[in-house]
């Protein structure tokens, strides 16, 4: 955990700064509970730093949407905002991301197109490059582009409720 905990730590603050200003989930209590969640894989052979940041990405990933959950039925739905997608997605400073549209539409891209939806989770959940992406799914980076640009073609359309 010691080799980890300075990026998983820049990995929880870089999602924070996109969330709500009034959000009460801190990097330090992301961090912790991922790294809880993840001691818990005790199945999991680690192949390497990429591997372990992918799986890192899921985690992250469910602990955010969980916490949005939490927050938007205590408000019973207010709050929300629509997520903006664009070309810059990945490395958006600052969004105003429905963390629960954008996991709902998510889940339903994985069933069409599972490779597509983990990139998305990768990249955006995990901060990886495309480079780290194609490396930890063993494809091309241009596949890793590709399936970028229909991921987030897809999500765009997705989330404005468009048919």
């Amino acid at each position: 955990m010691p080799l980890v905990y300075d990026e998983l730590r820049r990995l929880a603050a870089y999602h924070l700064r996109r969330e709500r200003k009034d959000h009460t989930l801190q990097a330090t209590a992301l961090v912790h509970e991922a790294y809880l969640r993840l001691i818990k894989q005790d199945q999991v052979n680690w192949e390497n730093r990429t591997h372990f940041f992918g799986v890192a990405a899921q985690s992250i990933r469910r602990i955010l949407v969980d916490h949005a959950r939490g927050h938007n039925r205590l408000k019973r739905g207010g709050d929300r905002q629509r997520a903006e997608l664009n070309e810059h997605l990945a490395h958006a400073e600052r969004s105003n991301i429905d963390l629960v549209a954008l996991d709902e539409a998510l889940t339903e891209l994985g069933l069409r197109n599972e490779r597509a939806a983990k990139v998305v989770e990768l990249r955006f959940f995990g901060g990886l490059t495309r480079e780290e992406v194609a490396e930890y799914m063993g494809v091309a980076v241009r596949t890793v582009a590709d399936d970028w640009r229909y991921a987030r073609a897809w999500l765009a359309q997705a989330l404005s409720g468009e048919a």
